[in-house]
């Protein structure tokens, strides 16, 4: 089956996809994205992914190049088109391509507005069953980590740098610090039962997963303290996990080679990971 994109305005082959070489994204890294999961064919917290896209755009100064109600409509029809029923829908958004490499953009821009989809096992991913280990890796990204920016050469060095030391993932730190997880929201289950992550700020990316869990929690007589956690208090964690539209819950058993409890997947973390899939599945 043709893999269907959708390039400014027309839906056409992936292969077939041609954005200039003077697109500022390509350039300046001068645009944002979004990820959204979709399972059973239909997408998944789409008004979160959807108001944070806008947020980016207003805080990079961006015109979207159609409304948030378009692009939804897009993506839908994008997932029809492609027969998607579990995977990803990738947006990628840049203020557009210039007359030449300038970094001033000229006032009447067109943006650009790319997506395409992307199949992958969410429900039954293996590495939610083992769980992951992640590697603690400095934090060298920009100050305005809240802006989903394309820019993501940081983290791409990240994941690697875990890779090289034998885990699966990032952790990311400042200052003895976790802030997050190099494409997901960390989080930990302290032994005295409650669950720790980072609240928002300019400091970390506000991630609509995350969001989602933490407004189910509560079903499940757990409480959230919104806060940064040490490496050294992630290690003595009870339990530890990801938040990401690409992994849903996924269990971190182990930080820097040192087991999480009993370096398997705990099961508050089973839990939640359940309680969210029924959620996105509604």
């Amino acid at each position: 089956m043709t893999r269907i994109a959708y390039l400014n305005g027309s839906f056409l082959p992936l292969e077939d996809t041609r954005i200039s070489i003077l697109d500022r994204g390509f350039l300046f890294a001068d645009g944002i994205y979004e990820v959204t999961a979709v399972l059973d064919g239909r997408l998944v917290d789409t008004p979160r992914h959807m108001a944070r896209l806008a947020r980016s755009a207003r805080e990079i100064g961006m015109r979207l190049r159609e409304t948030t109600e378009q692009i939804e409509t897009i993506e839908r029809e994008l997932i029809a088109r492609n027969g998607l029923i579990e995977g990803l829908v990738y947006l990628q958004a840049t203020r557009g391509t210039d007359a030449d490499r300038d970094f001033l953009s000229a006032a009447d821009l067109e943006p650009t507005l790319v997506m395409f989809t992307q199949a992958k096992a969410l429900i039954d991913a293996p590495a939610a069953r083992t769980g992951i280990s992640v590697a603690t890796v400095p934090d060298i990204r920009w100050g305005r980590r809240d802006i989903k920016s394309v820019m993501l050469l940081a983290q791409v060095l990240a994941k690697q740098e875990a890779v090289r030391a034998g885990a699966q993932d990032a952790w990311l730190v400042a200052d003895g610090m976790v802030t997050e997880g190099a494409s997901s929201t960390a989080w930990i289950l302290t032994q005295g039962g409650t669950l720790v992550t980072r609240s928002k700020s300019h400091v970390t990316l506000p991630g609509c997963t995350g969001d989602a869990l933490a407004a189910l929690v509560g079903e499940l007589g757990l409480t959230i303290d919104f806060r940064p956690f040490s490496v050294e208090e992630a290690l003595a964690a009870k339990e530890a996990f990801n938040s990401a539209a690409g992994s849903l819950i996924l269990p971190v058993v182990a930080i820097d080679g040192q087991p999480i409890g009993d370096g398997a997947p705990g099961p508050v973390t089973t839990r939640l990971r359940e309680r969210y899939i029924a959620h996105a599945r509604a």
